[in-house]
């Protein structure tokens, strides 16, 4: 079966002011951003993709642009599976003021019974996910065979919860995973298991040092704690 290797978008203007984008529209990459876009190309230049899948939201699409314009015979599929958590109500709003939320609380320590207002449950995001990602693997092996590899650009909460998928992880365990901003996951599915081969590679090691010394750094996610982290709103 295929190999998956997934992007999680570059750093995007909500990541830097400290709001919670979901599937609010407009959220562009920011200017470090857009150099991790920019780098994308040559860092992914050894790997030959049969097609490229990405979100329908803006940050996501910018982020492959660079990719794209080097690779011009690469498809482009878009896929509203991989899109963002629907946050409903939580959307547009302040990261420190949903800090106090009780929900957040149980988004840290049990998502799989968080269901945020006038959105989705964490359960019906993943299982969309991973949905897309089976119906994709199916869909590339036929059509490129077993050991073609192909290329998705999602969110930091759907690339940790496909990522717990693939290592048999339950649901409620899946803060313990991290994808910083434009890094790259990769996963080996087989018929008899998948196998993760990178997790939330940069190619920096800054992210790594104490957060003193990496504020400003490429640290900022999407949701409350990814303020801090860099993860989705399952993020320690």
């Amino acid at each position: 079966m295929p190999t998956l290797i997934l992007v999680r978008h570059g750093r995007s203007t909500a990541n830097t002011s400290g709001v919670l984008a979901g599937r609010t529209p407009g959220v562009s990459l920011d200017d470090r951003g857009a150099e991790q876009a920019a780098a994308l190309p040559g860092r992914l230049a050894a790997l030959t993709f049969a097609a490229a899948v990405s979100s329908p939201l803006q940050r996501c699409r910018e982020t492959l642009q660079p990719l794209l314009e080097a690779r011009p015979d690469l498809e482009l599929h878009t896929e509203d599976r991989i899109s963002e958590c629907d946050y409903g109500d939580w959307s547009g709003r302040k990261l420190a003021e949903l800090s106090d939320e009780p929900l957040m609380r149980v988004v840290q320590q049990h998502p799989s019974a968080a269901a945020f207002p006038g959105g989705e449950s964490m359960r019906a995001m993943q299982a969309r996910a991973v949905e897309a990602v089976r119906d994709w693997n199916a869909r590339i092996e036929a059509d490129h065979g077993e050991d073609a590899t192909y290329l998705m650009c999602s969110h930091g909460d759907i690339i940790k919860a496909l990522v717990a998928d693939a290592l048999g992880m339950h649901l409620d365990l899946f803060q313990r995973i991290q994808a910083d901003p434009c890094s790259v996951t990769a996963i080996r599915y087989t018929r008899l298991r998948p196998y993760l081969l990178r997790l939330g590679d940069t190619g920096d090691f800054a992210s790594l040092a104490p957060r003193e010394q990496a504020i400003g750094a490429d640290a900022a996610g999407d949701t409350a704690t990814d303020a801090a982290v860099g993860g989705g709103a399952g993020a320690p």
